[in-house]
């Protein structure tokens, strides 16, 4: 039987599998990416693309593309909730940071700005990146099983178009092979929760909605009408695909009864309701029902097989976080495959990568499956659920126009229940606050300080180690530049300043004794870098000779607040133990 050999398979082709073989082909990684499909995702699927995985796109060098094709910031953010896009408006939300103290927020977060990135656009992105440095993409081509030895894993693979199998001998596998995963079910990786929580349908279509949408642009409009609890996510959505002619209809199905019958028919009929106008003409391009899940790894890991994506969190599209979870998996392993492949860190580091992700995958499965609960008070408010009379819902979602007190109650009622949907729709801190903890971190034996505010609606940038280094904008001579843009890159970055001498000499001793890849950047007057507007000196939390280290993700894995004679032992221990050595 053929055996191919390469140092990493990645199975699947979706955004954490391309997001995994394109930092490892950009890092110098030989890999080989599989997926049973002959092409790359046709529909739109996910599409909010946040800022922080807009960071780690500019870190991989392809920021650029995405924003050339996606949707920009200012057209995603008056989420409309309506009876339908023709009938009656019942309020509106400034959503994705296009509320002005939410959009200030994002611009001191991060030098990147949030998107809507379709995924049918999104992936050849990637996958063409990944190929031209180097991936080798096979489409029709179906993982079926692995066996792990003590220095690599053996899959058993189907060509669908010669019907045969073969082998490929790699010394790591990534499994990110979607929500029916075969490479998290072969590797026995222990699971909470469950699929199949409710069902829902898409339907893809086309039809020109300038006159309902361009004078009020976002990326959702909710429907809030009867027969919009059944099932689904909420509510029935018409999600903007691209502005204003390409759509995107979700709505529910009851699960016992099972989905319906697609037929164009049917379809043309559902967006027809939502539109609330017959007389539109329609085009459906495709439909397809699923499930809404509910569901989390415990483990992202077995030996050599490491999963990602869909795989190890699988949710509803709420809160818009599971392509970006997945990419920012890829993102946080891929660094981690390439220092163990080369002998720079001990197998022990690879632990480390599900210890910081799984946290994350379990905080943005609860909260996408929580955002669906918090429509049921819209909902309630309008009167809709409080009979199954469907003249009686409209009389009372009428009421609220009402000159009387009742009718004030409810109108307050409605504007807070929408007010409170900012967790599903400006959830900030659920998309920049991550903090690791792991044996790939370095505590500096300060107490935890927590979060000031909210932690799932504010980013509170820290240089705490785990935390992601914080955005500043220093200068070099006429160049503006992120302190993100210092970092990253495949590898460690020392930050420091005036007075920090004794620290560039410890990143040069680090070199030397372990072999690793570290630069040094020193902000602050006559150094290299400069700080113009004071915000590095007001975020870094260290004195101007203190120290932060980065590891190639820009996660602080180290922080010493000034210098120090033992500069060097300081940072090689720190160094040692981050990849795994002690």
């Amino acid at each position: 039987m053929e055996t191919v050999e390469t140092d990493v398979l990645v199975v699947g082709s979706g955004p954490a599998g391309a997001a995994t073989a394109l930092a490892l082909s950009t890092y110098g990684v030989p890999n080989v990416m599989v997926t049973r499909y002959g092409s790359l995702a046709d529909t739109p699927r996910a599409h909010i693309t946040n800022q922080r995985t807009m960071e780690v796109l500019r870190d991989l060098g392809v920021e650029d593309q995405v924003t050339a094709q996606a949707t920009p910031q200012p057209l995603m953010g008056n989420t409309v909730f309506c009876t339908s896009l023709a009938g009656e408006e019942l309020g509106r939300l400034r959503s994705w940071g296009n509320d002005p103290l939410v959009q200030a927020a994002h611009e001191l977060a991060s030098p990147s700005r949030l998107c809507d990135m379709p995924q049918h656009l999104m992936e050849p992105v990637l996958v063409n990146a990944a190929v031209s440095r180097g991936t080798a993409l096979r489409f029709h081509t179906e993982y079926l099983s692995h066996e792990q030895s003590d220095d690599c894993v053996t899959a058993l693979v189907e060509d669908r178009l010669r019907g045969d199998t073969y082998r490929v001998r790699a010394r790591y596998l990534v499994g990110a092979d979607g929500g029916r995963s075969r490479v998290v079910e072969n590797a026995g990786l222990p699971t909470v929760g469950r699929m199949g929580v409710a069902g829902s349908l898409n339907i893809v279509f086309e039809a020109d909605l300038t006159h309902l949408t361009a004078h009020r642009p976002s990326t959702l409009y909710w429907v809030l009408a009867p027969g919009a609890t059944v099932g689904g996510i909420g509510a029935g959505l018409v999600r903007c695909v691209r502005p204003w002619t390409e759509w995107m209809v979700v709505w529910g199905y009851d699960l016992e009864a099972g989905p319906p019958d697609l037929t164009e028919e049917f379809a043309r009929s559902v967006v027809h309701r939502l539109l609330g106008d017959d007389t539109i003409p329609v085009r459906i391009t495709s439909t397809s029902a699923w499930t809404v899940n509910h569901l989390y790894a415990e483990s992202y890991a077995d030996r050599r097989v490491l999963c990602a994506g869909d795989a190890v969190h699988r949710h509803p599209p709420s809160n818009g976080l599971g392509s970006n979870t997945s990419i920012q998996d890829a993102y946080n392993l891929a660094w981690k495959l390439k220092l163990v492949l080369d002998g720079t860190a001990a197998p022990a580091l690879l632990d480390t990568y599900s210890a910081e992700r799984a946290p994350v995958g379990r905080q943005i499965v609860e909260r996408a499956n929580r955002s669906i609960g918090e429509t049921a008070p819209v909902f309630e408010a309008l009167g809709v659920l409080a009979t199954s009379d469907t003249e009686q819902m409209w009389r009372n979602v009428d009421a609220r126009k009402a000159a009387t007190p009742e009718g004030a109650k409810q109108r307050q009622g409605l504007r807070e229940a929408i007010a409170a949907k900012v967790y599903e729709f400006n959830a900030h801190g659920v998309e920049m606050n991550q903090r690791y903890v792991s044996d790939a971190i370095v505590p500096d034996g300060t107490p935890d300080p927590g979060f000031g505010r909210d932690p799932e609606l504010y980013h509170q940038p820290s240089t705490r180690p785990g935390a992601k280094l914080p955005h500043a904008w220093v200068v070099r001579g006429r160049e503006r530049l992120s302190t993100l843009d210092l970092g990253g890159h495949g590898r460690f970055t020392l930050f420091t300043g005036i007075g920090g001498d004794c620290w560039e000499e410890a990143a040069e001793a680090a070199r030397k004794a372990l072999g690793v890849e570290i630069v040094t950047v020193s902000i602050g007057p006559g150094q290299e870098y400069e700080d113009p507007y004071g915000d590095w000196a007001r975020l870094r939390e260290i004195g101007d000779c203190g120290a932060l280290l980065t590891r190639p993700d820009n996660h602080i894995g180290f922080r010493h607040p000034e210098m120090s004679p033992h500069a060097g032992e300081l940072l090689i221990g720190a160094l040692r133990k981050i990849l795994g050595h002690g």
